[in-house]
């Protein structure tokens, strides 16, 4: 669904050039449900904006669902975000109209489209049973809970029938139950409506419940956590609690096209190294990372 290659992104001012992506590999595939984290300044929110069509490219290659994005002309790129790509916003005000109830809301997107006015308020209405909001369908904005308004907002990224849905710290202002239960939405739309789904997040618990986590570090790739195969599996029992579970996840660092990779930052504490320069060695087919003799 989504291959990117080498992809920069710079922001240019007057007097600065700030890098955001300096150089992003990644693939996604189709009907992944996946999910980006990275401290403030990473690039993970610029990632998603060029996923959106909502910024363009520096260079690179960046393709969606067998698209170029770097070709589009402006034309496509509104067809683009009208057809393949859906998105929840993390402020609210974004998503809703707060004049409009639950079902007209959900509806709006449908109106840039052709087709029967009648027919639109049924999908409007089938999508918030879907998020489990059928009951607030005549209620609008201030009437609503967050939890409520964000499984809104899901409906409406959904208007359009996306085969992309991009969720921008979807759970980052609602408790814990309800963020349990926005994924709970996620997954169930993953895998009985097949849509790619990729959340950006600071939610480390939300993090661990999705199959693959991408950390982005300095604009690059830095790492990934796959889920392990048992959890997989006991998922799918009706029994199945997070809160009974510990570390479901395994984390692998990523190699770039030069065989460069990150080290996470913890870990040069832990070993003690300050500057620039690390000692390597290979040992019955491991290698080791060192403190250099003599550095302090």
């Amino acid at each position: 669904m989504i291959e990117c290659d080498n992809l920069v992104k710079i922001y240019k001012t007057r007097d600065l050039e700030v890098l955001a992506l300096q150089g992003l590999d990644l693939k996604v595939e189709d009907k992944e449900l996946m999910a980006v984290i990275g401290n403030s300044g990473s690039g993970k929110s610029t990632f998603l904006n060029l996923l959106g069509g909502l910024d363009r490219p520096s260079a690179g290659k960046l393709y969606v669902d067998g698209r170029d994005l770097f070709r589009m002309t402006e034309a496509e790129l509104v067809e683009y975000k009208k057809n393949t790509v859906g998105f929840v916003w993390q402020n609210n005000a974004r998503n809703l109209l707060p004049y409009l109830t639950a079902w007209e809301n959900v509806m709006t997107p449908m109106l840039f489209t052709p087709g029967n006015n009648k027919k639109k308020k049924e999908r409007a209405l089938e999508l918030l049973e879907m998020v489990g909001l059928s009951h607030r369908k005549n209620n609008r904005l201030n009437q609503l809970s967050g939890g409520e308004q964000q499984r809104v907002a899901i409906a409406i990224a959904l208007a359009n029938s996306p085969k992309l849905l991009l969720a921008d710290e979807p759970t980052g202002s609602v408790d814990r139950n309800t963020s349990d239960y926005i994924l709970d939405v996620f997954r169930e739309l993953n895998e009985n409506m097949g849509i790619t789904i990729v959340i950006v997040t600071h939610d480390q618990g939300l993090a661990k419940k999705v199959n693959r986590v991408v950390s982005i570090r300095d604009g690059k790739t830095s790492s990934e956590r796959i889920m392990k195969n048992d959890y997989i599996e006991k998922m799918k029992d009706s029994d199945f609690s997070w809160h009974d579970v510990g570390e479901t996840q395994e984390e692998y660092a990523v190699l770039d096209r030069a065989g460069r990779l990150q080290i996470p930052e913890e870990l040069l504490d832990r070993l003690g190294i300050k500057g620039n320069k690390v000692k390597l060695e290979y040992n019955n087919g491991k290698i080791t990372i060192e403190k250099p003799e003599g550095d302090n």
